[in-house]
């Protein structure tokens, strides 16, 4: 049984806050290429964030655009690859709890069917190189949530949580 207004469940109060505001999330986008076991990773550079470490090409959605209208910005900017939003599956979700800034961050990670172009790193100033690596042995220097959301999706796990408390 049900009581209206409550959690569901009979034994624990409702935790509702009735004035509290909704969570505000910072939204990524990151495309995984994958090509016979090897992903396309970047060495960051000039960034505030992660710099000097490999990541999967990356941005934020901005205001206005939809997360796939953002990946597929993302992926002209960074890789000059055309990539049609039709084309993208998401391939798995990261609630990120950001150690550094205390923000809570949704990371979609999403694969193209198929894209247009040659991949070349067309943001030097921002990426230092481009390289593909065996998933089975990431460098060590790799944004740890991009290494922990790469495992789980090989492992076939669609969602994820990292920095959260137990």
């Amino acid at each position: 049984m049900t009581r209206l207004g409550g959690t569901g469940h009979p034994d624990r109060p409702a935790t509702h806050v009735p004035d509290a505001e909704p969570p505000t999330l910072i939204v990524g986008v990151h495309l995984v290429l994958i090509d016979e076991n090897v992903v396309l990773l970047g060495r960051r550079r000039n960034t505030s964030y992660a710099n000097g470490l490999w990541h999967v090409p990356a941005g934020h959605m901005q205001p206005g655009e939809t997360v796939t209208r953002s990946m597929t910005r993302e992926a002209e900017e960074e890789l000059g690859i055309l990539i049609a939003e039709d084309d993208l599956t998401l391939v798995h979700t990261l609630h990120h709890l950001d150690a550094d800034d205390g923000r809570s961050r949704l990371q979609l990670f999403f694969r193209p069917a198929r894209y247009g172009g040659l991949v070349r790193n067309a943001e030097p100033h921002k990426c230092a190189e481009l390289r593909w690596w065996p998933l089975d042995r990431l460098p060590d220097d790799i944004v740890p949530y991009t290494a922990h959301a790469l495992g789980e999706l090989t492992r076939g796990k669609a969602l994820s949580t990292v920095g959260w408390p137990a």
